[in-house]
This record gives structure tokens, C-alpha cells and sequence, in this order.
């Protein structure tokens, strides 16, 4: 009798290649390099910012509002004489906080639906369809707006959105692939040999499927940012005084006549991290997908 691991396709490069390979196949990617250390700058940044600051980034001081760069204020202040440098380090903290909390749920629910919808009944399926269908039809931010306006702007409010509007698309990835797997031989293999949904959906479905939705949401976490700052920057994301790179950019804005450092402050983070984790989404990309990768 021939077993199912030996019928049982390989798992993706994903979860297959090792570290060494994974390294060696990234320096060839000149733009995956660049965004991985573009990467490691924004999570060194954020997790090293108690040590990294110079002043108390929510700290007001009469004296010197608006002040110019200089070495004691190293990218000058804002309106309420905070340390713009010191608001910069510490702000990267809410946007990298943002995207795993709410990329990681909606990555969680999605993955979870996607096996019920890919493995259930039909009327399940449907049913599942509908729902996905109905929160991807309302335009992004227009929802967006609207669920903060109705819960208050806060950084829970945007966590949730976010998690929202982003389900659906990982929940449909999961559906596409368990249905695609369904009818395999390994799977039916499995089935005579006694095996539970649950064994099957843990063992043999989700291994595969994970591949291609980590290299989703790698390239997800730039367009994850760039929400969470324009909320912020609308004034209905993370509430003063905590620092964040949308609200100094808004700051900045309002003074940029005076003040164009604040807004070079807030917009140069932004760019470096969103460039950052699309090159390296990107390589991810090439890399794991079978169907892209130049050196097999």
C-alpha cells in the first residue's frame, strides 16, 4: 500500500529552503537587500528608541517652539517646543505596532474562514463568499472613515479597520488553495486511511497555504503604514500627544512655512519604511514562488 507521504507533494520554498539558502538566493537581489536593511533600520529604531532619543518626546517647553535644527534639538521642534527628533524615533513605534496587530488578525480569521469556506459545505461557501464580498465592497477608506467616526478615533479603531478590510482578501487566498487541494490524491489518501477534517486541515492543507499568504502580507505592511499615517494625519488615528509619524506630518503642514523640517520628519520615515518592505516583499516574492524564481 503506498503511503500518503509518499504521494504527499512537497511543501512550498517557503517552508522547505533554509537559512543559508534563503541568504544567499536575497544578495542576489540588490533591491531585496536594500529593503531588508531598510527594514532592520526601522525595527532597530523602534525598538532601541528609549536609547536612541534625546529628549522627552511628549515633553512641552515654552522656549524653544519652532525652533531650527540644531545640536541640542537635532531636527528642531514643533508648536508645543517638543523634540521633533525625539517624536520621529519614538512615532515608528505605532505604525510597526499597527501592521502586525492588524495584519496578524486578519491573517489569523482569514486563514481560519478560508479552511471552512475551501473544506465546508457549499451553502457554507456561499454564505462565506457573501460576506467577503459585502466588506470588500465598500471603498477602503470611505469605510475606513466611517467605522472611526462611528467608534472615535483611537489606535484600537484603526487596528480594527485595518483587520477588517484586510481579512477578505487572505480569507479568499486560503479558500482558492484548500479547494485547489481538496480533491488531491494525498488528500483522498488520507480520508481512506481514516483521517479527521481537522488532521487534515492542520496537517496537510494549512502548510501550504502559508507560504503564499506571509509573502501577502509582507507586501501588505507598506500599504498598512501609509493607512495608518493618513488616518493620523486627518487627526482620526493615534490621539495626541503620543508621537506618531502621521500626526507630525500634520504638524508640520500647518507650520510648513516656518517649520519645513517637521514635515521632511515625518514624510522621509514614511517613505524609507514603505520602500523598505515593498523591496523586500518583493524579494520574499521571488524568491518562495516557484513560478518567479530565476535559479531553481
Amino acid at each position: 500500500m503506498v503511503s500518503v507521504e509518499a504521494i504527499r507533494p512537497e511543501l512550498s520554498d517557503a517552508t522547505g529552503a533554509s537559512a543559508f539558502r534563503f541568504l544567499r538566493q536575497l544578495r542576489k537581489n540588490r533591491l531585496g537587500v536594500l529593503g531588508a536593511v531598510l527594514v532592520m533600520f526601522v525595527f532597530a529604531s523602534a525598538i532601541f528608541a528609549p536609547l536612541i532619543i534625546t529628549h522627552d518626546p511628549i515633553q512641552i517647553m515654552v522656549g524653544p517652539r519652532l525652533a531650527a535644527p540644531s545640536l541640542d534639538f537635532l531636527l528642531g521642534t514643533d508648536q508645543l517646543g517638543r523634540d521633533t527628533f525625539s517624536r520621529t524615533i519614538m512615532g515608528g513605534r505605532m505604525p510597526l505596532l499597527v501592521a502586525f496587530a492588524s495584519l496578524g488578525s486578519a491573517l489569523g480569521v482569514g486563514v481560519v474562514l478560508g479552511l471552512i469556506a475551501g473544506f465546508g459545505p457549499r451553502w457554507l461557501d456561499n454564505l462565506l463568499l457573501l460576506i467577503f464580498d459585502t466588506i470588500r465592497s465598500f471603498p477602503g477608506i470611505i469605510f475606513a472613515l466611517a467605522m472611526i467616526a462611528l467608534l472615535g478615533p483611537s489606535l484600537a479603531s484603526v487596528i480594527l479597520v485595518i483587520a477588517i478590510t484586510s481579512m477578505p482578501i487572505y480569507a479568499r487566498v486560503v479558500r482558492t488553495q484548500t479547494e485547489a487541494l481538496r480533491s488531491s490524491e494525498y488528500i483522498a489518501a488520507e480520508r481512506s486511511m481514516g483521517a479527521g477534517t481537522t488532521r487534515i486541515l492542520a496537517v496537510h492543507v494549512l502548510p501550504n497555504v502559508l507560504g503564499p499568504l506571509l509573502i501577502l502580507v509582507s507586501m501588505d505592511v507598506p500599504a498598512v503604514i501609509a493607512v495608518e499615517a493618513g488616518l493620523s494625519f486627518l487627526g482620526m488615528g493615534v490621539r495626541p500627544p503620543t508621537p506618531d509619524w502621521g500626526g507630525i506630518l500634520n504638524d508640520g503642514y500647518n507650520f510648513i512655512d516656518r517649520t519645513p523640517w517637521m514635515v521632511l520628519a515625518g514624510g522621509i520615515p514614511i517613505v524609507l519604511a514603505t520602500l523598505g518592505f515593498t523591496f523586500l516583499g518583493e524579494a520574499l516574492r521571488d524568491i518562495f514562488d516557484p513560478k518567479l524564481r530565476k535559479d531553481l
